[in-house]
């Protein structure tokens, strides 16, 4: 089985976890004389059982990322660490600009006049160059999830 397929059980089993919840809410608590829809301790043994599969798609794909090389310096896990630090750098540059951009709603002359105390322009081209260092590595990430065997535990 390849990476990329057990990121796909691992999301399913995320969905259905999240599915069971709803399911077990829904029928925790009925009026009184009602019968639950669905037996709880029904839905309670599958939530179990799908936690389980669920940690053990973790397990794999962790002990696979860890263990199979990105580039010379890097594993995947390295990878995965070193593109979410691009999104989060992106994102709060981007913030930045948000913050930067200054509407002047001034109806008289004693109103307060803003300035920018940052370059919009060189932050704008971080920002482009984050997005797309951040782009060609998530690319080889997925490209990498379809080639790479998952190691089995």
């Amino acid at each position: 089985m390849k990476l990329a397929e057990a990121l796909v059980r691992r999301a399913d089993s995320q969905k259905k976890i999240a599915q069971l919840r709803q399911r077990l809410e829904r029928v925790v608590k009925v009026q009184e004389g009602e019968t639950p829809a669905e037996d709880p301790a029904a839905l309670i043994a599958e939530l179990e059982q799908t936690l389980a599969e669920q940690t053990l798609w973790v397990r794999r794909i962790n002990k696979t990322n860890a263990a199979t090389p990105f580039n010379a310096e890097l594993s995947i896990s390295d990878a995965l660490a070193e593109r979410d630090r691009l999104m989060q750098h992106r994102k709060l540059l981007a913030d930045l600009l948000e913050q930067a951009s200054i509407k002047q709603d001034r109806f008289s002359r004693s109103e307060v006049k803003f300035e920018r105390t940052v370059d919009v322009v060189q932050i704008q081209a971080r920002v482009d160059a984050l997005s797309k260092a951040y782009r060609e590595m998530d690319f080889r990430i997925q490209e990498m999830n379809w080639t790479t065997d998952l190691i089995e535990t």
